[in-house]
């Protein structure tokens, strides 16, 4: 196995952007189901705790990715009426001769409790943690962090003045 600083920070590895959904995944006590990243040189940040997703395969619909993803790599089943998209975000990468990348947030709530009914298929660990605590750690997807921010904030955020 790799080492995650070796992996993130020293790696030559080329990486291959795609189209991507995350799940905003809590749990019925309002922690967030994190994915620690394996120490793979040729991920986007490996060795970081980041949402639970992946690559929107050609032809796939946005919703049914994520529907895949979470069978894949927490073994359950998640339907898509019960997901609700939250936001998403741009990726330009223009700069490397490809074009803008979209990754795609969708909050789910599972109605277990704890952590007892998830099977790690893919990634290093998974673990809950509670918004303060997650947004504090030194090895979190920025990405991802910003967006569990936005939904743990997301009853402060107001549309622009006069725009009611």
């Amino acid at each position: 196995m790799t080492d995650s600083n070796d992996a993130f920070l020293a790696s030559r590895a080329t990486l291959r952007p795609a189209h991507a959904v995350a799940a905003l995944l809590q749990l019925a006590d309002g922690r967030y189901v994190m994915q620690l990243r394996d120490a793979k040189p040729n991920i986007f940040y490996p060795g970081h705790w980041g949402c639970f997703g992946g690559a929107v395969d050609a032809g796939e619909a946005p919703v049914a990715a994520l529907v895949r993803e979470l069978k894949e790599e927490l073994a359950i089943t998640v339907p898509p009426a019960s997901v609700s998209r939250f936001t998403e975000f741009t990726f330009d990468f223009g700069f490397a001769g490809d074009g803008i990348r979209l990754r795609t947030y969708y909050a789910v709530t599972l109605s277990q409790t704890d952590l007892g009914g998830l099977i790690l298929g893919e990634g290093a660990d998974l673990a809950a943690f509670g918004a303060e605590t997650l947004l504090a750690m030194p090895r979190v997807v920025p990405y991802d962090a910003f967006a569990v921010w936005m939904h743990h904030a997301r009853n402060r955020i107001a549309p622009p003045a006069g725009r009611m």
